[in-house]
């Protein structure tokens, strides 16, 4: 199966991270600095990151002087964040749709669209349960996702990057169900061609509030960008909620 699932190869890749560098720990810092300042979080807090990719948002949240724990599948994402531990800043290779540690984490976090790869909606759902058992009674989950509406309307249907010598040709499209990014990879001092797809579902406010909620986790708050701007629903290029588990 691993075979077969996209981000698997893609996130483990380094042209991956050359193409993304642009989201890097400053970028991070940013969105960390804003949401903390609205969730207020206790000091002795416990967070999970989770798909914490290199560990950016972990190490900024770390940073403040709280216990972070970030896991990922991709194993060398996580032996290069592995580089940044501390007595309370650790890393993990996990799939979020398998079971993490239950009822220990005060706030998850899942930042900027690290959701919605998955084939089935049951694997969808298995990952929202395992964020929602990781977390205490009361505890806060923050889910930071694309606005649907406004991807749609702002999509960039073709676009040529050239980074470090090395050529991207990214086509871009959506259905019904998912969003697509075709990255087509060409370095020639390696002779090197290789094409990969993301794909993303088109999960909206209303999908997201029935998954948490099956899961006993109630959306209280959506934000529309990292500045925390009200949410609209054609006007926001984010969908960050902010939820509580209930039950």
């Amino acid at each position: 199966m691993a075979a077969t699932e996209w981000f698997r190869l893609w996130f483990s890749s380094p042209y991956y991270d050359q193409l993304y560098m642009q989201r890097d720990q400053q970028e991070a810092a940013f969105c960390i600095e804003k949401l903390t300042g609205f969730l207020k979080i206790p000091t002795g807090s416990r967070l999970l990151d989770v798909a914490c990719g290199k560990g950016r948002h972990s190490r900024a949240l770390a940073a403040l002087g709280f216990d972070v724990t970030g896991f990922d599948l991709s194993e060398p994402s996580i032996k290069e964040a592995k580089r940044f531990e501390t007595d309370r800043l650790h890393f993990s290779v996990h799939d979020m749709r398998l079971p993490f540690w239950i009822n220990y984490f005060d706030y998850a976090f899942n930042f900027f669209t690290s959701f919605g790869y998955f084939r089935t909606m049951r694997e969808h759902n298995d990952a929202v349960r395992t964020i929602a058992q990781s977390l205490k009674l009361n505890g806060t989950l923050v889910f930071d996702y694309l606005n649907v509406h406004y991807a749609e309307d702002h999509l960039v249907k073709r676009e040529e990057k050239r980074v470090n010598g090395i050529l991207y040709n990214i086509d871009r499209w959506f259905d019904q169900e998912r969003f697509y990014k075709r990255i087509h990879i060409e370095e020639a001092a390696k002779h090197f061609n290789e094409t990969y797809t993301e794909q993303v579902e088109k999960f909206s406010l209303g999908d997201f509030t029935d998954m948490l909620s099956y899961q006993g986790v109630m959306i209280e708050h959506v934000f529309g960008d990292y500045e925390l701007n009200s949410y609209h629903i054609k006007k926001s290029p984010r969908m960050i909620m902010v939820a509580r588990k209930i039950h």
